[in-house]
């Protein structure tokens, strides 16, 4: 049964990662800028030359609020927050917070052919990396200490862990495809994007 000051210091934490969260997505759209026009140009076109800035934010912005319901539900579930786990979160928000800057970054040079397309999709690849390797641990440690409301097995919790950890080893892979296509890259970030937006931290019984 949890205690007043354990509730209390879980909806602190909670609340804190609220406004992290809410501050790293607002940062995003700071990146998005109205297009200077030449005169005579016309602004449709100028526009649609503005798609990397576009597609980079939409992902960016799925991947951020995904991750932000998939963290209120996981939360919902923890009884209490020990230290380990509030530097743990405090490592999650660590690479939310730094999202903005890679993803300026990838925007810029999504579509540049050279080198420096390839080095800004891994950037931004490994930022997401870095982020899901986090949550990960935050799962598996509160699963661990036993700081959820349900118990598991050690067979549920083990499938748990793998069934939340495919998404980061995709989000590794996208690393390599960096080299290969960052457009593509931006494409399977977004895709895996909605995969966790289906499949979220699930616990006994399978509900999430």
């Amino acid at each position: 049964m949890s205690t007043q000051s354990d509730l209390a210091e879980t909806n602190r934490l909670e609340a804190f990662s609220d406004g992290v969260f809410a501050i790293a997505i607002t940062l995003l759209v700071l990146e998005l800028h109205a297009p200077k026009l030449e005169e005579g140009q016309r602004l449709w076109p100028v526009l649609l030359d503005e798609w990397p800035q576009f597609a980079a934010y939409l992902a960016s912005f799925a991947i951020l609020g995904i991750m932000w319901v998939n963290h209120h539900s996981m939360f919902r579930q923890i009884q209490r927050a020990d230290r380990g786990l509030m530097f743990l979160n405090l490592l999650l928000l660590l690479w939310v917070t730094l999202l903005p800057f890679p993803t300026s970054l990838f925007a810029e040079h999504l579509e540049d052919r050279t080198s420096n397309g390839h080095v800004a999709a891994a950037v931004y690849s490994a930022t997401l990396t870095l982020a899901a390797i986090a949550f990960s641990l935050i799962w598996w440690y509160v699963l661990r200490h036993h700081l959820v409301e349900h118990t598991m097995s050690k067979g549920e919790i083990r499938k748990s862990l793998l069934r939340y950890s495919v998404g980061t080893v995709i989000y590794a892979a996208t690393i390599g495809f960096s080299f290969v296509s960052p457009q593509l890259t931006l494409v399977i970030v977004f895709l895996l994007a909605l995969y966790y937006g289906f499949e979220q931290v699930r616990t006994r019984g399978g509900t999430a």
